[in-house]
């Protein structure tokens, strides 16, 4: 090899070096699937103003005088709110089947929000906890389901149960006497609403008037206010010392009062429940019972859709300790529980005052 060609070896060797010892890198492949998943967790929000919010709201059942002024009361909501989106739905009977099945196709429809008045607190909060699962709002009122089996995020109490309690047993204390021997007429046995009252009511009467006591036990005929007339009648006849009946649903209440008055007892006997201003007025106007306590239905319904799209939209949240809501004013929020206020008592004086 001559001088020349030994130089030209040298100068080539060094490069010859470092292309053997790099690593082969191959080109990139290109990607189909689209740009890399980030590595955040994605979290739901909550709808802004501007969206639609659909609230299903189920009733105990359709059709009578206190349901239809909760719907009208929603309805009034619904129309106030931006954005709201109302389906007042129920069972025609107070039937638990009747609600789980509406609650299940409404959380398969999607929803944003379902609202239910529970015919059972038990029956129904498997489906229920099935929509909150799926990322529906969920809510109860007028009667409320296991909060921690249901996974409902608020109540809507129509009354503290202490307070209604109170209140329906001064008024059969004023009107059947402090000693008086009751009866009480409820729906059902898993209405859990009247289950609490009727709970509260017994310890005020232990406390307050211990001379006052039950003839007989509890009488479920259902939200049938036929069959609450029968049971009355039935329970008088069995039970002549009865001079008073606490009739706790707005069928109980009116039934319980006809039973009195077609028995020709209403001098002797004296009815006090839960019946609406509009079912009552003419008992009360004659004079055949004293006086209905209630609550404004329509105002119910109102608080429960306000209550819906708060907590729907994010604006209310555990913490709170009371809520705007519309026209009412703030509200008392208490845990998990938004209470709509005192029970009313109408009588002559007032009754007419009330449409519902």
């Amino acid at each position: 090899m001559n001088r020349r060609s030994l130089a030209l070896l040298a100068l080539c060797l060094p490069i010859l070096l470092l292309l053997v010892g790099c690593p082969k890198t191959e080109p990139p492949t290109p990607s189909t699937a689209g740009p890399l998943p980030s590595t955040s967790a994605a979290t739901p929000s909550s709808p802004d103003a501007g969206e639609t919010i659909e609230i299903a709201m189920i009733p105990k059942l359709v059709g009578i005088d206190f349901f239809n002024a909760c719907e009208r009361g929603a309805k009034e909501a619904a129309e106030e709110l931006p954005g709201v989106e109302l389906v007042f739905d129920g069972p025609t009977e107070a039937s638990v089947e009747g609600q789980v099945e509406m609650i299940e196709n409404y959380t398969d429809r999607g929803v944003d929000v379902i609202a239910v008045a529970c015919n059972d607190p038990n029956a129904v909060a498997d489906s229920l906890k099935r929509a909150v699962d799926k990322g529906i709002t969920v809510i109860t009122w007028d009667s409320d389901a296991d909060a921690a089996a249901s996974g409902r995020a608020f109540f809507v109490n129509q009354v503290r149960a202490r307070d209604l309690a109170e209140t329906l047993v001064d008024e059969m204390a004023r009107q059947a006497g402090e000693d008086a021997n009751i009866v009480i007429v409820s729906s059902t046995p898993t209405a859990t609403n009247q289950n609490t009252w009727i709970k509260h009511m017994r310890e005020y009467m232990a406390e307050v008037y211990p001379g006052m006591k039950e003839a007989a036990d509890v009488l479920y005929p259902g939200e049938d206010q036929a069959a609450a007339t029968m049971a009355t009648q039935d329970v008088l006849k069995a039970n002549p010392s009865i001079n008073g009946v606490f009739g706790l649903s707005s069928n109980a209440c009116p039934g319980a009062a006809q039973a009195v008055v077609d028995a020709g007892r209403h001098t002797e006997v004296s009815v006090v429940g839960l019946g609406t201003p509009k079912a009552m007025r003419a008992w009360v106007d004659r004079g055949e019972i004293g006086s209905t306590v209630l609550w404004d239905a329509v105002q119910l319904g109102y608080l429960t859709v306000h209550v819906a799209q708060a907590v729907a939209r994010g604006e209310l949240g555990p913490d709170a300790e009371s809520f705007a809501a519309g026209r009412l004013g703030e509200v008392a929020v208490e845990g998990d529980v938004v209470v709509l206020g005192k029970p009313v008592v109408f009588t002559k004086e007032n009754i007419a005052d009330y449409d519902f």
